[in-house]
Formats: C-alpha cells, sequence, structure tokens
C-alpha cells in the first residue's frame, strides 16, 4: 500500500515539474529571441555587408517556405476542338483524358486563330493590338519580333526563383539574337525557331528556293539530329531536362511547345495502324500525330511522377489555334477553321490536371483566355503580376481549382486594321442594317451586267454583281438618304414581324449601354470634362490590366480608323476586321474568313448532301454578325438584324479597345536572312545594339506582301466554280493516295 502512494506522488510530482517546464519555455525563448536579434543589431551595425550576405542564405529558405509548384505547360499546334478523345472517341488519346477528367477540363477556353498571336499572348499577357503582331504571323525573312521592352513570363518566373525551360517550336521570330527564347526568359531551348518545319530533315521554307536548317539547341544550331521524329526528340529532352533538375532545391517551368499537329502530316507507320478504318489519308495521319502527342504527355507525366515532380506540380495542356479541315483536322460542331475568328479558329481545346486542385474532377464553364496564364502563373509562383504594366490577363486560379465565377467578362479576339474584306453589298447603320432600295438594286444590276457581257459572255450574271459591284463612298446616294426612324422604346421593331415574339431578355446577362459588364461599366463623362481628353492615362492608373476606357461620345467624330464605308453616325468601321465577346454575345465585323460547317470530316463523294447542308447560304456579302455564344455555340443564328441594340455596344467596346492600340508592325522580307549565308541554317542576320534598335523601329505596318508600282489588272472569277473544283481535286487527290 505504501508503495502505491508513492508512486502516485511520485507521479503528480513529475507531472508537476513538466507543467511548470511548458509555463516557463515560452519567456526562455523570448529571451532567447530578444538576444538573437540584439547580436544580429550589433553584426548589422559593425558590418553592412554582412546584413546583404545574410538575407542571401536565407532566401532559399524562404522560398523553400512557400512550396511554389513545378510548372509544366503543354503547347499544341493547331488541334481542333474535335481533335481529342473526350471530345470525339475515334480519336485515341487515353492520357489526355485520364488527365483530363482526374483534373478540371476549360470548355470555354479561347486562344488566337494562328500561330503567332497565341505565342505572343501567353508569353507576354498581352493582347496583340498592344504588340503590334495584330496582323498575320512573323514570317521567317521578317525582321519582326516580340517588342523589346515588354517582360515575359519566363522572365517574371526566373524572378520568383524558377528554373526556366523551352522546348519545341518558337514563331516569335529571332532577326537579332535579343529576340531568341533564351533572351527572352528561358534559360535553356532546344527546338525550332520558324513556324513550318520537316518533322524529320527539320527543313524550312519560306517560299521557293528560300529553305534552310531549323533546329536549335540553346543559341547555336543543333546539327546531326536528321532522321529523328521531333515529337520523339522533343519528349527525350524534356524527359532529360526532368531528369537533371531537383525539384527541391528549386521549382521548374517548362514550356513543351510541340510541332505536332502542324503540317506537314508526317508520322511514324505505327502510329497510323489503328486509324487503318478511316477512309480519309489525310485525317488518318492526322489522327496518328494526335496520338504520338498523347505518347508524348504520357512519357512526360511519367517522368515527373518518376524524379518526385508530380505532388507539387501543375500540368496544363492547350491548343494554340483551331486546326484546318482540309489537312485533316476537325473543329465540328464549331463553325470555321484555323485563321477564322468563327468559334471553330478561336475556342481551345485545355484542361487542368494538378494534385494542388481543390475541386477535380469536373468541366469548367468559366469564360478563360490564353492572355490569363500569365498573371496565373506568375501569381501561382509567389510573384506579383501588378509590377507588369499593361496587363490584358486575369489570374484565374481561383475559378479553374475553386470553380469560383471568372473574373474575365470579356475577350477581345482581335482588330486588325490591314485586313481588309471583299466588297461589300450591305452596310450598317446606327440603327441598325441598312439596305439599298430595289429600284436601285435593279438598276445596278442591268448596267453590271452589260459590262461584264462585254469582258466575258458566258458567265452567268449572278457572280457579276458580287464580284464588281464596289463599296459606296463617303459621298454616294445610299449615305444621303434619311434613316428610318426606330421608336426608342421598341429599338427591335424596325426589323422583326409583329407576330414574332421577341426572346426573353435576362437583365442579368446584358451589359450596360456603355458595352460593358455591370461590374466594370464607368459612369459616361460629361461632355468637355478632362476625362475625355486623358481617355488614355486610365490605363496608367491599373498598371496590371489594359482594359480600355469606356465609350467616348468623340468616337463617331475622331475614329482611329476611317474607310469610306463607314455609314454616318456608326461607332466603328464595319470593313474592319475585328472580332469581340462581352458575355454571351460575340461580334464579328469586317471578313472573319471562311464561315462553314465542316463535318466530322471531308465525305469521299463531292458534291453531294453534306456540300448542300453544311455551307452557309447568304444572297448578299456581310460585314457584321452578333451571335449568342451560350445559347448558339456553333453560330447558327446570326442576331445583328434583331438586335441592333447590341451591335452598337459592342462597336463601342471595339472602338474603345482601338483607342490602345499600337500600330501595327508587319515589315517586308529582308533579303539578309537568305540561310545560305549562314551555312544552310536559319540564324539571326542583324547585329545586335543600335543596328538592331534601329531595325526594330524602322517600319510602321503597312507593308504586304507582293506589293509592286504596276497595278495588275485582276480577272473576274466564279469563285463558287473555284471552290468546288478545290475540293473535287481534293478528294480525287486523297482517294488516290489512300494507304
Amino acid at each position: 500500500m505504501k508503495a502505491v502512494v508513492a508512486l502516485v506522488l511520485l507521479g503528480v510530482l513529475l507531472s508537476l515539474d513538466r507543467l511548470a517546464a511548458q509555463r516557463a519555455k515560452p519567456d526562455q525563448d523570448r529571451d532567447r529571441n530578444q538576444d538573437q536579434d540584439r547580436n544580429q543589431d550589433q553584426d548589422q551595425h559593425r558590418n553592412p555587408n554582412d546584413r546583404n550576405t545574410h538575407s542571401d542564405e536565407t532566401e532559399p529558405k524562404k522560398k523553400k517556405k512557400k512550396n511554389q509548384p513545378h510548372i509544366i505547360f503543354i503547347l499544341t499546334d493547331d488541334q481542333g476542338f474535335n481533335d481529342v478523345g473526350y471530345h470525339n472517341p475515334s480519336i485515341k488519346t487515353p492520357t489526355l483524358d485520364k488527365l483530363a477528367a482526374e483534373g478540371v477540363t476549360l470548355e470555354n477556353y479561347y486562344v488566337q486563330p494562328i500561330c503567332t498571336p497565341s505565342r505572343s499572348q501567353l508569353i507576354t499577357g498581352r493582347y496583340q493590338i498592344h504588340t503590334g503582331l495584330q496582323h498575320s504571323i512573323i514570317r521567317p525573312s521578317q525582321p519582326s519580333c516580340l517588342p523589346s521592352h515588354m517582360d515575359t513570363l519566363p522572365q517574371r518566373l526566373r524572378q520568383a526563383g524558377y528554373a526556366t525551360h523551352m522546348v519545341g517550336k518558337w514563331h516569335l521570330g529571332f532577326y537579332r539574337k535579343a529576340c531568341l527564347p533564351t533572351r527572352k526568359g528561358f534559360d535553356s531551348f532546344f527546338g525550332s525557331l520558324t513556324g513550318s518545319v520537316d518533322y524529320y530533315s527539320y527543313g524550312s521554307c519560306d517560299g521557293p528556293g528560300l529553305c534552310g536548317y531549323d533546329l536549335h539547341d540553346d543559341e547555336g544550331v543543333a546539327w546531326g539530329q536528321e532522321g529523328k521524329y521531333s515529337t520523339t526528340l522533343f519528349t527525350q529532352r524534356a524527359c532529360k531536362i526532368l531528369e537533371s533538375h531537383d525539384p527541391t532545391e528549386r521549382p521548374l517551368f517548362l514550356l513543351l511547345s510541340l510541332q505536332a499537329v502542324h503540317t506537314p502530316l508526317q508520322t511514324p507507320k505505327s502510329y497510323i495502324y489503328p486509324y487503318r478504318d478511316m477512309a480519309n489519308v489525310a485525317r488518318r495521319k492526322f489522327a496518328a500525330m494526335v496520338s504520338t502527342v498523347d505518347e508524348a504527355v504520357r512519357n512526360v507525366t511519367y517522368a515527373l511522377r518518376k524524379h518526385g515532380y508530380y505532388r507539387n506540380s501543375v500540368i496544363i495542356y492547350s491548343t494554340d489555334n483551331g486546326a484546318q479541315p482540309f489537312t485533316g483536322g476537325s473543329n465540328w460542331p464549331l463553325r470555321g477553321r484555323k485563321g477564322t475568328y468563327w468559334e471553330g479558329g478561336v475556342r481551345g481545346v485545355a484542361f487542368v490536371h494538378s494534385p494542388l486542385l481543390r475541386r477535380r474532377r469536373r468541366v469548367s464553364k468559366a469564360l478563360l483566355h490564353i492572355t490569363d496564364w500569365f498573371p496565373t502563373l506568375v501569381g501561382l509562383a509567389g510573384g506579383n503580376a501588378s509590377e507588369s504594366e499593361g496587363l490584358d490577363g486575369f489570374d484565374v486560379w481561383p475559378a479553374i481549382s475553386e470553380g469560383r465565377e471568372s473574373p474575365r467578362q470579356e475577350i477581345l479576339h482581335n482588330i486588325d486594321p490591314l485586313h481588309k474584306p471583299p466588297a461589300q453589298t450591305k452596310d450598317w447603320d446606327a440603327s441598325g442594317p441598312k439596305k439599298t432600295k430595289k429600284k436601285k438594286k435593279k438598276k445596278k444590276k442591268k448596267v453590271q451586267g452589260k459590262e461584264m457581257k462585254k469582258q466575258k459572255p458566258k458567265q452567268k450574271s449572278a457572280f457579276r454583281v458580287k464580284t464588281t459591284k464596289k463599296p459606296p463612298g463617303p459621298f454616294s446616294r445610299r449615305q444621303s438618304e434619311p434613316k428610318p426612324e426606330v421608336p426608342k422604346t421598341e429599338p427591335e421593331t424596325g426589323v422583326r414581324p409583329r407576330k414574332q415574339r421577341p426572346p426573353r431578355r435576362d437583365p442579368r446577362r446584358e451589359f450596360s449601354s456603355s458595352g460593358a459588364p455591370p461590374a466594370t461599366s464607368a459612369a459616361r463623362p460629361r461632355p468637355g470634362s478632362p476625362s475625355r481628353r486623358n481617355a488614355s492615362r486610365i490605363q496608367n492608373q491599373n498598371p496590371t490590366r489594359s482594359r480600355p476606357p469606356g465609350p467616348d461620345p468623340e468616337l463617331q467624330l475622331q475614329p482611329r480608323y476611317q474607310n469610306a464605308s463607314r455609314p454616318a453616325g456608326s461607332p466603328w468601321d464595319p470593313s474592319v476586321q475585328a472580332a469581340i465577346r462581352v458575355g454571351d454575345w460575340k461580334l464579328l465585323t469586317g471578313d472573319p474568313g471562311h464561315g462553314d460547317w465542316v463535318p466530322p470530316q471531308v465525305l469521299p463523294t463531292l458534291p453531294g448532301r453534306w456540300w448542300n447542308l453544311e455551307f452557309p447560304r447568304t444572297s448578299t456579302l456581310k460585314n457584321v454578325w452578333l451571335f449568342n455564344i451560350t445559347a448558339d455555340p456553333c453560330e447558327r443564328r446570326d442576331l445583328a438584324d434583331r438586335r441592333p441594340d447590341v451591335v452598337r455596344r459592342l462597336m463601342d467596346r471595339l472602338a474603345a479597345y482601338n483607342r490602345t492600340a499600337v500600330p501595327v508592325y508587319f515589315p517586308p522580307d529582308d533579303p539578309r536572312a537568305d540561310p545560305s549565308r549562314r551555312g544552310g541554317a536559319w540564324a539571326p542576320w542583324v547585329e545586335d545594339g543600335v543596328d538592331g534598335e534601329e531595325e526594330e523601329g524602322r517600319y510602321d505596318g503597312v507593308y504586304k506582301k507582293g506589293r509592286s508600282g504596276k497595278k495588275k489588272r485582276k480577272k473576274p472569277r466564279c469563285p463558287l466554280c473555284k471552290l468546288k473544283s478545290f475540293f473535287l481535286k481534293l478528294n480525287t487527290g486523297m482517294m488516290s493516295n489512300r494507304i
């Protein structure tokens, strides 16, 4: 009994001692911290240089505490909306399907319709109207590249402590060394500098007789790689980077920019066999190239798991533009193709796969754009995107990871003042579409029919009117006619029949009269206020985003681009190629490109039922289209005539964006770019320094290839006949080359 009591007393004494020690520990720690701070202050007072050394030593520890994720961005080329397994089961992409199913599939994600603009917006986070790359791509012989004064995504990530590497296609200019990837923030680069390269020989041509070798390692030419398939070669280099880097010491940013599935259609024969049942040869080869991409992603994902990256990594998969159906791609059921501003050209395939996602295994309908990756990835890296001036992107990680609402409410697809459409027969007025009277139209048909009859008697009059009619001049009789009065309360009554019921309006989706969403709309300035004259300063007040100012009353009096076909009172010149989306609405002006609905693939017999059903049949040429993309994602119901109020508001937004645009930079070919002058390889040909800076600002963007002083007489042609002939020849070639 005494022994038990003694043990109990001993336990009580030990617990009291432990409690006293715990109470005394905070005081000891506080005293110890005070002593350390006092000693540190004394050391810094004795030698100021020691303070810098101490901060440098503790900096890696701070970065390690942030647990910065490894970022793997996989970018494909020309992969269409219907060219992935989870959209089309006939395409075998098990790896992509699994990664997308376990992550977040982005089904409302937009890119640009061609290569250079998409890549420039990914790297800079700015719209192409703010980089001067509004028109076309950068060809190998053009002295053009990204603006030298803009920071890039790899530069900002490298400032945050990342190791940055790029493998694959660059296509953002290389006429001087300052344009190379290694001078734009990447620690290493292995790949091609031009846009279209042979998958085995790595030859690239810019016209007949102007060809060269295009495979580079950092800033030198990587000779001796002929015969190796580029997708396999690029994947091997990416895996080698993952193997040589230590994921515990420094975070990694890897941009794997695959050349596939861009033309030429080349792939090992073993990948073609699973698609042997496809009748179309081009489609068969294209699908096989998609399978090589799927295998590349599988190998990279395996390397991430093997070398310890995966648990703290973010994998982003994206295409750079829509597919070209006549070379095997498919955007079905979306309208349009690569190079157009229809949904088939700008809506991209994309997903995010990461163990760091809070809500996985879902489909995101959040509105996203390729410019959003810049601030999103900088924010993931622990950086501050506000330090980059003029960004057009948003930090959309909460929308991707947690399913929150996207901060983006509108997208400017582009404004290209150098791209002019063919002659228009329908103008747009401030009150709606403006048509000519029937009597005048018949009179013009008769006159032009006689003129065409003299030139080419066998041609039908239906095509004569379309090909020879010119747009009205600024003082034409059409513009001098009085405008029809439209009631202010019911703007649609002038264009919609009385029996037809107008569509329901959702006030939450309607944007204000300024054309902007309610969250971003600003009060309209009064006439004569200083804010109108200094509207350009708004951009400097918010350096993180170059959002255009609200609509200005002076936009109608002082437009940036004036054109003879501009109707009086319109806020925007409808002949200028432009496209914008605000909320559910999408507006296209000018020439958006071929607007057909191409089926899953071109059928072996043409023309047929597909030809009659899937091609748009319009009696007159247009230059204004309006669609509700949410209700009509395939753009089959044009609402421009029914909703002139929405058209006007979106035109206000285009005019506001246009005020922030920089001049187009599209220089002519430089004969010094000839690869024969550099051993047969494409490489920089302008020296850095004063010469390079002068070359960068030499042209004002009015150049067009093949321009000469003599005007060539254009022969009248039949577009429909030529198009049918093209389809027949294309189909004949495909069937004759059947494997």
